[in-house]
């Protein structure tokens, strides 16, 4: 089973637009979808359409249209009720998939809502295959929340601990990553803002600078980063070596929730017992194909094409990249 933690989840509307967005003008949608949101969410909806067993947890009281929402999809969720209403946010996207995005900052987290948060994870963590932090924190919830869930999860128990994923972003990712979590998944603006590495966009479009920050994460301590690029794929390296993920060229229709599903992607033939190369060409499939889905779809594995994924060994030394595909 894959555990995901989500603080600060939301009900996503997504609304599509049939011309470019015009800003201060009144336009008409197209259509318009929502979804039960979060990337803790997304990622258990995401892994429950691809028949893999997973939970959510996150904060909500029973009544709330999120939880209502997980309830009607057949999602497996704990909800801690805390008296108030969760976020909503909207995506707004173009006919090229351009996305704006205006997320609300949720409802504040007392000191002991935290803790019953951190309680639900340890009493479920038992025998679960990886225990996923992920997306924003709400106000009231200190930068390092997730680092200590890290910390408290490993003093509980020990080398039975499930392996740790994070996908953060900001203070709190940096916090996370301190804590050497075995994976992390930012993207190419969150791994330079991270590393400090060059800019994002220099990121996306050099994947060996990409994989040279990834590496300084790994010397301090994270046991693999998978960062997505956009359009240009993902990148996967771990201790053992470094490799590029890239699709076809594709027309995307929604970026949102896409990371969400690389990650899924990633996790479920990580479950499987896959080879780092091909858990990383399964994440590029995932990804690629929820871009092509409306909203916040999410896409099951049957949607997916990971024969069309092209993935690719970064030497480790030379920074060249090798042709042969192989795990190092």
């Amino acid at each position: 089973m894959i555990l995901t933690l989500t603080p600060n989840p939301s009900l996503d509307r997504t609304i599509e637009l049939a011309w470019p967005l015009a800003r201060g003008e009144v336009q008409r949608a197209v259509a318009a979808h929502h979804e039960p949101g979060g990337k803790g969410v997304n990622i258990c909806r995401a892994l429950e359409a691809s028949g893999v067993r997973s939970l959510a947890i996150l904060p909500g009281d029973t009544d709330d249209p999120v939880l209502v929402a997980l309830r009607s999809q057949g999602i497996p969720h704990l909800g801690l009720p805390i008296g108030a209403a969760l976020r909503s946010n909207v995506a707004i996207t173009e006919p090229d998939g351009t996305t704006t995005k205006v997320n609300e900052p949720g409802p504040i987290l007392s000191l002991a809502q935290q803790a019953a948060l951190v309680d639900l994870v340890l009493d479920h963590a038992q025998g679960a295959s990886w225990l996923v932090l992920a997306g924003s924190l709400p106000p009231g919830v200190p930068d390092d929340f997730y680092a200590v869930v890290i910390h408290t999860l490993r003093a509980r128990f020990g080398d039975n601990a499930p392996r740790v994923a994070v996908d953060s972003s900001g203070a709190p990712l940096a916090f996370a990553a301190a804590a050497a979590p075995d994976l992390l998944k930012p993207n190419a603006e969150e791994l330079a803002e991270l590393t400090g590495v060059s800019d994002a966009d220099t990121l996306e479009s050099n994947p060996l600078l990409t994989v040279e920050a990834a590496r300084s994460l790994i010397a301090g301590g994270v046991g693999a980063v998978l960062a997505t690029l956009g359009s240009r794929g993902a990148v996967l390296v771990t201790a053992a070596g470094s490799w590029l993920a890239q699709t076809p060229p594709m027309v995307a229709v929604s970026t949102v929730g896409a990371g969400d599903s690389a990650l899924a992607g990633f996790l479920l033939r990580s479950n499987a017992g896959a080879s780092p190369s091909e858990c990383l060409r399964q994440a590029a499939a995932h990804g690629a194909a929820a871009v092509a889905l409306p909203g916040s779809t999410v896409p099951a594995l049957h949607q997916t094409h990971p024969d069309l994924v092209s993935v690719t060994a970064v030497q480790q030394h030379s920074m060249a990249l090798h042709p042969k595909e192989n795990d190092q």
